[in-house]
């Protein structure tokens, strides 16, 4: 849709494998494990630090697990004949591992007495796991610095690079891309409970960062437990209270003093090939937009308190943060009224965690989560000739974001062997937005640098609305999920099966227009006496080429969608050192329109999943995995918005005789056409739900296959390497082209004045073959059409396709330094980015521009915009003294492709440079084919961030005082580009701002904080 705003399991089935004895729960849960060798016949307790105990008996080959403990610190006690034998305490149990806690051999433990023993947590290489993660642990979150975000967290581990900068998720973070996949693509979860943005799957909700306990970042590999997913997961589990009371608060304070300003942006003045020229000639090299004093000062209080309720019993841990971010953005100089942008964003976030443990069988959590983002603004006039503010002229649109979540689980122990879980959750978001003090009957006043200078004198006329587009004020939207698990253990298996359901709906969700409701947008065409669209029927503009447009775009409405699906999975352990992970998934997804009629129903989509762990010499030092799986991916709400709603989205083009000097609307028009136009028919009619997508639609679902291995340096390091294989087997997006539809009715003896053609776009897998229905003029019942991707007139189905050769150094944290490096070569090709598509900034998801005609997609086949061919990263901290420590990480990465989209230039295009009346949204550059990747890359990224942590001895530790400087280098390169090569005046006139830089690194900033823990 126009933007408005194989692998195949026959490739491999390698050998199967892995661990020393143990079970541990996988995917995105807030469990781990406990296992090891010790006598046969012993029994083995684990008792928490708030008052948890389970119990296992040793079995005869010397074996032990216990599973879904909650994480934690342990002590773990060997007993045989009911005495003592042998103690370990500070067992921490990290989410989906296993803590590896062996005892002496029988021989020994006969002659042992009672001893206690201070344990390692877990041995360097969890043999454990079968699939590709990195846990930060809250230890580690203290020492690094980073940002306060999810995705921040997120960007240390090995193969995840930042997404455009064009898109955010519900409370303003930069999103991240996993392998190859775009934003959209990732499942966010918070105690076992799903946190994805449930409108357009755009990020998600995370916890106040102090009460960050670990965060797992899944890269590949995860079981049949878990799904929604074809990126990444992003798994945050909270602290919980113990038998002990404490408590803790933190101040940090970025000021906007110790902070360097973006770099000034300036209209791009290239060397133009022949017949091609500026738009407007006067203004390359000249300033596009002031970036001085463009910084901000956020502070952030964040306090804690946890403990015991009632003692062994009934625990409470609650954290509340509140940050704020004053800042100042000068508009750009071509905005009708240029301005200073005072900023204000509050981000209010709480915690709050019960743990009740009715008896030691039975265990009963809630969860509270509270994150939202407030936006305000003031705007000052700026003259970009003296550089002087000057007095208030409106505001920006006001939001308010965000989310609350409430979550509650139910575990029992049911005997020794067999444990049933149930959680339920609730996620209630806003979405909110008002534009203040400005006249309602003012229109939104775009392209002023275009206007007739006969008429204005060469001083542009525009009005005080700088708000483009806004929300419905009562936009909201919510889910609710629920998850029943079954876990037994039957000798060497571990056997789980369950359900996984999610239900999320919207209310008025969409965007409409400021004013009255439409744009005024001025132009100019160079050549003057030719039609602006022969597709069209526009006629030339004549005179010097000036003509505006009236915009009109409204896609508000309400939408719901069920996801459900049921797991079955087998964990063998196939002898000491072999395990097997083997998983099937079925997803199930219904999308439903405003009145609640379904226009997408996915049944049958079977995931198989298989995974192996081998530990090579039986003592966790060298373990080789694999993993084979297959990943559905659902359809969010807000694919409704546009393809199964109503929507309109229309241009009418005129020329004009003045513009009012009061609201910069043009007077005097004559218009250029016979009405207004629709590239994709949205004229505000509502579909037919039956009629909008096709019948035998597949949901999006990718192949992945992971070989890998680590292995200990010495008793110090590990190292590692990791082949990933990921391709993309169906796609989703929608096809516009309603007179190929027609063609092919009519060749299958439809007669074409006997149905109703479709007035917008249908949702469609490119590639495949699709059946659609034509709802018959009569009323009764329906036309199928067949489909090929032929009959489109595509050359191609949906590619992407991704491979990676990770590699990695280790030095975990031995009480005096830690160190970590990764290195991943990668290449991300084909042409389909996703779901979205981040050379335009489209977050109309599965609703792109591209695939709508076959001309958009000529020429696309190139690398991918996630596309990032070598990353490095580091991180690490060292103790210098007992007081003072110093840590930092570094993050490089090659460029971006980058991009230019013209007017049409294959075949035809001498009759029509514009054949799908997209304008300048083709994959052709100068008259030639420009493909991803064949203009060059954008510049290198590099980001050192580096930190000092002060521990006095005076104040026992308790106080840290820290000083963390991030981008170090004061690095600003452009990571987005405008790709618009030219404008609406048609070919030729190339648009000022193509290649301008849109977005830029973050420059350097400093952070001070001071934290007490008690």
């Amino acid at each position: 849709m126009k933007a408005g705003k194989t692998f195949n399991y026959s490739l491999l089935a390698l050998a199967c494998a892995a661990a020393l004895a143990s079970t541990s729960v996988f995917g995105q849960s807030t469990t781990g494990s406990i296992a090891g060798q010790a006598q046969p016949g012993a029994i083995v307790t684990v008792t928490s630090n708030t008052g948890v105990v389970r119990k296992s008996n040793v079995d005869s080959s010397g074996h032990y697990s216990i599973t879904s403990l909650p994480v934690g610190n342990y002590t773990v006690t060997l007993q045989r004949d009911g005495a003592t034998v042998s103690t370990r305490s500070d067992v921490q149990v990290v989410v989906n591992s296993s803590a590896d806690v062996s005892f002496a051999s029988e021989a020994n433990a006969k002659s042992l007495s009672t001893i206690s023993v201070t344990a390692a947590a877990i041995p360097p290489i969890d043999v454990t796991s079968v699939d590709s993660r990195t846990v930060i642990t809250a230890k580690d979150l203290e020492k690094l610095p980073i940002g306060r975000t999810a995705e921040a967290i997120a960007m240390l581990a090995p193969g995840v690079v930042a997404g455009s900068s064009y898109f955010s998720g519900p409370t303003g973070n930069q999103l991240v891309s996993f392998g190859g996949a775009s934003v959209s693509e990732n499942a966010y979860y918070i105690n076992g409970y799903n946190t994805t943005d449930p409108l357009n799957g755009l990020g998600g909700i995370g916890l106040p960062y102090g009460a960050i306990d670990q965060q797992e970042i899944f890269t590949g590999g995860y079981s049949a437990k878990y799904g929604r997913s074809t990126g990444g997961v992003l798994n945050q589990v909270g602290k919980r209270g113990t038998n002990e009371w404490h408590f803790g608060f933190q101040v940090q304070w970025a000021p906007d003093f110790l902070a360097s300003n973006p770099k000034n942006v300036r209209y791009p003045n290239s060397q133009l090939p022949d017949g091609y020229h500026y738009q407007d000639p006067s203004l390359p090299g000249t300033i596009y937009r002031s970036r001085k004093d463009n910084k901000s000062t956020t502070t952030t209080y964040d306090a804690y308190v946890g403990g015991p309720l009632v003692k062994d019993k009934l625990f409470l841990f609650a954290a509340v943060e509140a940050q704020k971010q004053d800042g100042k953005s000068t508009s750009p100089s071509s905005v009708s009224a240029p301005y200073n942008n005072i900023y204000t964003y509050s981000t209010p976030k709480h915690y709050v965690k019960l743990d009740w443990n009715i008896n030691d069988s039975n265990i009963l959590e809630f969860t509270n989560i509270s994150n939202k983002n407030s936006y305000t603004s003031n705007e000052y006039a700026y003259d970009y000739v003296t550089g002087k503010q000057g007095a208030l002229i409106g505001h920006d649109l006001w939001t308010k974001t965000g989310s609350d979540i409430y979550i509650g689980k139910f575990t029992s122990y049911i005997t020794d062997d067999l444990t049933f879980s149930a959680t339920y959750g609730l996620n209630r978001a806003i979405d909110f937005s008002q534009n203040p003090g400005v006249d309602p009957s003012l229109s939104y006043i775009s392209g002023v640098l275009n206007q007739d200078p006969s008429i204005t004198e060469g001083t542009v006329i525009g009005n005080d609305n700088t708000v483009g587009y806004m929300n419905p004020p009562d936009a909201k939207y919510r889910s609710r999920g629920l998850r029943l698990d079954l876990e037994y253990k039957l000798g060497d298996h571990l056997l789980s099966a369950g359900i996984d359901n999610i239900n999320s709906s919207a209310i008025d969700e969409g965007q409409g227009q400021s004013g009255p409701g439409y744009w005024w947008i001025y132009s100019q065409s160079r050549t003057p006496n030719k039609p602006l669209s022969t597709h069209y029927g526009i006629g030339a503009p004549g005179g010097n080429g000036y003509y505006v447009r009236k915009y009109v775009y409204s896609t508000a409405t309400s939408m719901s969608v069920d996801q459900k699906a049921q797991y079955i999975e087998d964990r063998w352990q196939v002898n000491d050192r072999w395990l097997l992970n083997i998983g099937l998934r079925n997803d199930q997804f219904t999308n439903y329109n405003n009145v609640h009629q379904s226009y997408v129903h996915n049944t049958n989509q079977w995931a198989p999943r298989l995974g192996f762990s081998w530990d090579v010499f039986g003592d966790s030092t060298f373990k080789v995995f694999g993993n084979l799986g297959r990943y559905y991916l659902a359809l969010p709400n807000s694919v409704a918005i546009r393809a199964a709603s109503a929507s309109t989205y229309t241009y009418e083009y005129f020329t004009y005789a003045g513009i009012d000097p009061a609201t910069g609307a043009p007077t005097g028009l004559k218009p250029l056409g016979a009405g207004p136009i629709s590239a994709n028919g949205e004229f505000g009619q509502a579909p037919d739900a039956k009629t909008v997508a096709a019948t035998n639609l597949r949901s999006q679902y990718q192949d992945e296959a992971i070989l890998g291995f680590n292995k200990m340096l010495g008793s110090s390091w590990m190292y590692g390497a990791k082949i990933t294989v990921r391709k993309l087997q169906t796609a989703i997006d929608d096809v516009c082209d309603m007179d190929a539809l027609a063609t092919k009715a009519i060749a299958q003896g439809i007669d074409p004045d006997n149905v109703v053609f479709p007035n917008g776009c249908l949702i469609f897998n490119p590639g495949r073959t699709n059946t659609f229905l034509l709802a018959n003029a009569d009323g009764n019942g329906y036309s199928k059409v067949t489909m090929t991707n032929k009959d489109w007139g595509f050359n191609s189905g949906a590619k992407r396709k991704y491979y990676a050769l990770d590699l990695f150094l280790e030095h975990p944290f031995d009480g005096k330094w830690q160190g970590r490096i990764d290195y991943t070569f990668s290449r991300s090709y084909g042409n389909t980015e996703g779901q979205v598509l981040s050379t335009i900034g489209q977050d109309d998801v599965s609703k792109t521009q591209d695939w709508d005609f076959w001309q958009l997609m000529e020429a696309s086949n190139g690398v991918l915009s996630n596309d990032r061919t070598h990353q490095v990263k580091a991180y690490g901290a060292y103790q210098i003294s007992p007081e003072w420590m110093v840590s930092g990480s570094l993050q490089v990465a090659s460029g971006a492709p980058r991009v230019c989209l013209g007017y049409y230039a294959g075949p035809g295009s001498e009759l029509d440079s514009d054949p799908a009346g997209y304008y300048s949204s083709y994959h052709y550059c100068n008259g030639q084919p420009a493909p991803l990747g064949s203009l060059g890359r954008l510049p290198w990224t590099k980001t050192i961030n580096l930190g000092v942590t002060y521990r006095p001895s005076f104040a026992d530790k308790k106080l840290a005082l820290n000083l963390d400087v991030f981008n170090v280098l004061n690095e600003r390169q452009a990571t987005v580009l405008d790709a618009t090569y030219e404008t609406s005046a048609g070919p030729g006139n190339v648009s000022n701002t193509y290649g301008m830089p849109l977005y830029q690194q973050q420059p350097r900033y400093v952070r001070l904080s001071a934290t007490y823990d008690w």
